[in-house]
């Protein structure tokens, strides 16, 4: 998969991932665009709190989420509000255990919060993520002004409450023996240990079986054997593991993080190197501003990259989200909006790779 160079739009936990994927495997994924996200639905409980509003998925124009409620427009032009105070119900057990909110190993990271309409936050992590930027505002994609310190404070102020919930639930699943393992700081020596003894079953009991898989796929991409498939909810094996095989287990977000990727949760936002507020001059159908749509347009324009890695909606089954590989921009176009809730990320790049071989 070499002539393939991958950009690639995940939320936190998928991002994670995929550093995991680069960190100790081949991967395609070339540039990171981390998302802003507190947390995920599960779509099926979501459809059954709809039926308590009179409501199917399928009547939804757009979703969006500000100041304590879930707006959803409705296809009659009419708007539906739900208290996020009920919608807690529905967030994926795995969310309650998630301490980043800005994609902290991305390249770059893109949300909404500190900025105003029509912009977005952005905050470069890396030097390929900076030139990426420098090169959009250079070629007219996007316009760029400071963050204002209000906003910055926000931002930061966000971040560290979603860390002070979250560890308070990490520290009430490990004492009920529910282990978090991504958050234990241990020694790239000691992982490497726990690696060398770590099959599929073990990912099966500290992570699937307890709710702390984010469903991203990236065990039945690494999956070298082709065991690891993804239903509805959980992956599920077809086979035996092979001996002293443990790849699912290493590149899962969930699992021991390496300390050159682990984040310091004293750094509400993480590392970085700029904070800006961004908007563009190319797209404005997307939400947020339409700046990811906007810089993987430049990526893809420039040739920086061949295609992007993105998540669109089902066209049969309403706000069911599924994962694509395109280079059409038409396609990011339309897929773009958040669908607040997840799918196998990685399955397009596990298509791919069988598609090579």
């Amino acid at each position: 998969m070499s002539e393939h160079k991958i950009a690639m739009v995940g939320t936190p936990c998928e991002i994670m991932a995929a550093s995991k994927l680069q960190h100790y495997i081949n991967s395609p994924i070339d540039v990171k665009l981390g998302l802003f996200c507190m947390e995920n639905f599960s779509y099926k409980y979501f459809e059954n709190l709809l039926k308590e509003y009179d409501l199917k998925m399928e009547d939804i124009e757009k979703f969006q989420i500000e100041k304590g409620f879930i707006f959803l427009l409705l296809k009659t032009k009419e708007t539906v509000k739900i208290p996020l105070s009920i919608a807690k119900r529905i967030i994926r057990k795995n969310c309650n255990i998630c301490v980043e909110l800005t994609s902290e190993t991305s390249d770059i990271s893109i949300g909404s919060i500190g900025s105003q309409d029509g912009w977005s936050t952005v905050i470069i992590r890396t030097e390929k993520g900076e030139e990426i930027i420098n090169g959009a505002i250079e070629e007219k994609f996007i316009e760029s002004k400071e963050l204002e310190e209000p906003q910055f404070k926000l931002l930061n102020k966000i971040a560290e409450s979603k860390i002070k919930k979250n560890l308070e639930n990490i520290e009430r699943r490990e004492f009920l023996a529910r282990p978090v393992l991504y958050q234990r700081n241990k020694s790239d020596d000691s992982i490497a240990k726990e690696l060398a003894e770590a099959q599929f079953i073990d990912l099966k009991s500290n992570v699937i079986d307890i709710g702390a898989c984010v469903l991203c796929g990236a065990c039945e991409y690494a999956c070298q054997d082709n065991l690891i498939k993804i239903d509805d909810t959980k992956p599920i094996t077809k086979g035996e593991c092979p001996q002293n095989c443990n790849t699912c287990f290493t590149v899962c977000p969930r699992t021991f993080i390496p300390e050159d990727l682990r984040n310091d949760n004293s750094k509400a936002i993480g590392d970085y190197i700029k904070v800006m507020t961004v908007k563009s001059l190319k797209h404005t159908q997307g939400q947020d501003g339409s700046i990811v749509t906007t810089i993987l347009d430049y990526l893809l324009t420039n040739n920086i990259v061949t295609e992007a890695l993105i998540v669109d909606k089902e066209d049969y089954l309403a706000w069911k989200p599924y994962a694509k590989l395109t280079g059409k921009i038409d396609e990011i176009i339309k897929s773009g909006g958040t669908k607040y809730s997840v799918c196998p990320v990685f399955k397009p790049l596990k298509d791919l790779k069988e598609e090579v071989n």
